[in-house]
């Protein structure tokens, strides 16, 4: 199952079941089960104006496929088909229904934090 192929039996499931999950984790490892565990979790926030993953140490914007997070900004080989775990996490989330919809602007929210 290739990378785009989990994405597409994800959708169609519109559940994580063990097969997708067990080639999520064979696509991007730590990176996967990072993922998947924020979204079990719920920590994958829609808010007006961003997509935000809820990390241990901070939230991180992904939009467009890309993210706010370190790991994005110097281990990622976007080439090569990689992408952080918050990256990731708002992929499954989206295609589970889980995301966490929030009427507001992060940017105010962002604020107060």
């Amino acid at each position: 199952m290739t990378d785009e192929d989990w994405r597409e039996r994800l959708a169609e499931a519109g559940e994580l079941t063990p097969e997708v999950a067990g080639a999520i984790l064979d696509a991007h490892g730590d990176r996967g089960s990072r993922a998947i565990e924020a979204v079990s979790e719920g920590r994958v926030k829609e808010y007006r104006d961003f997509t935000v993953v809820v990390g241990h140490e901070d939230e991180y914007v992904v939009e467009d496929g890309g993210c706010t997070c370190a790991d994005s900004a110097y281990n990622i080989d976007e080439e090569a088909g990689e992408r952080c775990w918050h990256a990731l996490a708002v992929d499954i989330a989206e295609r589970v229904g889980a995301v966490d919809h929030h009427d507001m602007w992060y940017s105010e929210v962002r604020e107060f934090i």
